[in-house]
């Protein structure tokens, strides 16, 4: 059942940054919800590690993770108007 959370709240997650990131985006909503947590797990580990945010085995929250997911989607435009 944590993993079918993790999907959702990441999907949920994605969906809020592709709204908020101008452009045209990678595809469907399993994409977006790949995004959505690969963003939540790039917030975390800054928080941890960079600024000292969060302890161990804390995770990012809502906000956080939508910055994380926009970070992804900025660095995705990018590499492929580079490529295009």
């Amino acid at each position: 059942m944590h993993w079918l959370w993790v999907f959702v709240i990441g999907l949920v997650v994605g969906l809020v940054a592709k709204l908020l990131t101008p452009g045209k985006d990678p595809g469907g909503f399993i994409i977006t919800a790949i995004i959505g947590i690969a963003g939540s797990l790039l917030a975390t580990w800054v928080g941890q590690n960079v600024f000292g945010w969060y302890q161990a085995g804390q995770s990012a929250g809502f906000i956080a993770s939508v910055v994380g997911a926009i970070v992804l989607l900025l660095l995705y435009h990018l590499v492929k108007r580079k490529s295009a």
